[in-house]
């Protein structure tokens, strides 16, 4: 490397080189081709350079953005041990890298070097967004019974400040007068925890003040969109709307110390489980609680976990170490960590935050698809008009598109164009598949749109899009007191559609609490726009079942 080229340009070059360059390998390149990972990272020539980078950013490609990396792993996955040296040295060559490939790294090591070995050296590699609309974003559902501290734990996490033990830090998240009175969540919340591309919560300088979600954005690397939904058995069918219609990639479930699992506990944790989410559990109140009660409610949960109905293997996490161990393994979704924090004295809070930092995104959504919204909730705003919140499924859209919005009681769409696009309360000149935006709709009054709802492509010479009063669906019943049988009718959740409809046909006379069929379901008010494979949640009263369109019929 030349003194008067800087790092950034001898690197882009030589990646430039590499990739034009086809002629055939000098004795010396097939003998950097047998050099070692840990030779690479130790000795960070301009080769060793082209080689990682082009390693790194096929990984970061693959996460979004971001990866976990350990430096001390070779090719084929096994750790080699490191000197207090070559540890230095590698993450030298580390920050060498990231600063060309516009990236930034955390050291997530707990333990210092020491002057024998060291066997792992882990970092949290992650591009600096150039706007808003490339921050990563990952949805997270905040589930569990009524006085569970769900809404603490999000002000505590997302603000900063640490709670007085009377909800002072929920003060903040909550919509409407009667859950100030009352302490309770009665409608779906939504916060935001961002982090920077060094892995540094974005907070505010000054304790007390709260920052905007725009100020949150412009700092942030990667955002963590929080939905805090109800506990209260008499809003289940908010929490349920919340848990399929937000599409969210992961499920915290809130267990109170010194109560355990009580109430709609086991509910929310089923409905996770049929929605086939990733849940992680979070255990509050751990400063108050006795130890034999603490003993006794982690007791009940690992077993609960263990059963036959979850499957699930609890991991209780106690420190960095097992942080990363437990985010590594968390994409098998039968690994269950459970973490033991207190709003009050900040205890488990760090373990908690760093895993949300390192947390993967699961879901892939497909940019190539034709464009494919659905709506879960629809606003007024004044001098704007109508406005939609939508989940992006499928495909991008820009400032200016023609879209078809529908279906309509009527199940017919009608154009409109979107006037703006807002991510997180910042103006955008695009959407695209995966993100929580909202759209400003022209010509569309918002008497006219409802929940549920979808924004579609349109094409001037293509049929309008095909919508379904009837659709087929093979289900699982997971509770039901007596029998069902045809004409029984019941609340089906599918994505963002929520309507009641009924059981017109099914392979079997009586289905029973276990019973597994295929039945064609209609839908008694309206028609609505579904996907084929997409999974449906349907219950009445106290009856429950999960299940998954099949085929679309009239």
């Amino acid at each position: 490397m030349t003194q008067e080229n800087d790092p950034a340009t001898e690197l882009a070059l030589q990646l430039l080189q590499a990739s034009l360059c086809n002629d055939a390998m000098t004795n010396e390149e097939k003998g950097e081709l047998t050099r070692t990972l840990k030779q690479r990272w130790i000795e960070g020539t301009l080769d060793d350079m082209v080689y990682l980078a082009t390693r790194v950013t096929s990984r970061m490609d693959q996460g979004k953005g971001e990866t976990l990396l350990d430096i001390s792993a070779q090719e084929d996955g096994t750790s080699v041990q490191l000197t207090a040296e070559e540890y230095e040295a590698s993450k030298t060559t580390l920050q060498r890298l990231l600063s060309t490939l516009g990236a930034d790294h955390a050291d997530l090591n707990s333990t210092p070097a020491d002057r024998c070995h060291r066997k792992a050296g882990y970092f949290m590699l992650r591009r600096k967004p150039a706007s808003v609309e490339d921050i990563l974003e990952i949805r997270i559902a905040v589930v569990g019974n009524v006085d569970a501290g769900k809404s603490t734990l999000l002000g505590v996490l997302t603000k900063g400040v640490l709670d007085d033990g009377r909800g002072k830090a929920r003060l903040n998240l909550f919509r409407h007068k009667h859950e100030i009175e009352s302490g309770r969540t009665s409608s779906v919340g939504s916060e935001m925890l961002g982090f920077t591309a060094d892995s540094k919560p974005v907070m505010a300088a000054q304790a007390g003040r709260t920052l905007t979600w725009e100020e949150v954005c412009a700092q942030s690397a990667k955002v963590l969109s929080f939905f805090d939904l109800a506990g209260h058995e008499k809003y289940l069918k908010t929490t349920v709307f919340g848990m399929t219609g937000n599409a969210p990639e992961f499920a915290m479930l809130m267990v109170g110390a010194n109560s355990g699992m009580v109430g709609m506990t086991k509910e929310h944790l089923g409905l996770s489980l049929s929605l086939t989410l990733p849940v992680f559990v979070v255990v509050t109140k751990i400063d108050r609680c006795p130890k034999n009660i603490l003993q006794e409610t982690l007791q009940e949960l690992t077993k609960v976990l263990k059963s036959k109905s979850c499957r699930k293997i609890p991991l209780f996490v106690e420190s960095s170490d097992d942080v990363i161990m437990t985010a590594q393994s968390f994409v098998t979704r039968r690994l269950c960590p459970i973490f033991k924090v207190s709003n009050v004295t900040g205890q488990g809070l760090n373990e908690l935050r760093m895993f949300l930092n390192i947390l993967p995104s699961l879901t892939h959504y497909d940019t190539e698809q034709p464009f494919y919204a659905e709506m879960n909730e629809t606003y007024s705003v004044p001098f704007v008009g109508t406005v939609v919140s939508c989940v992006v499924q499928s495909g991008l859209v820009h400032v200016g598109d023609r879209l078809l919005v529908g279906p309509d009681y009527a199940g017919a769409f009608v154009p409109t164009v979107i006037k703006g696009i807002h991510r997180k309360r910042v103006s955008v000149p695009i959407a695209k598949a995966g993100q929580s935006v909202t759209f400003a709709l022209k010509n569309i009054r918002r008497s006219t749109i409802r929940k549920g709802m979808v924004l579609l492509s349109h094409e001037k010479d293509q049929p309008p899009p095909k919508v379904s009063r009837r659709f087929e669906a093979e289900i699982v019943v997971l509770y039901h007191s007596t029998t069902i049988r045809q004409q029984y009718q019941a609340m089906v959740h599918c994505g963002a559609v929520r309507q009641t409809a009924s059981i017109v046909s099914m392979e079997q006379q009586v289905l029973r609490t276990g019973d597994r069929a295929v039945v064609k379901f209609e839908f008694v008010k309206n028609p609505e726009y579904l996907a084929k494979g997409a999974r449906l949640i349907f219950r009445e009263g106290r009856t429950k079942g999960i299940g998954q369109v099949t085929r679309l019929l009239d």
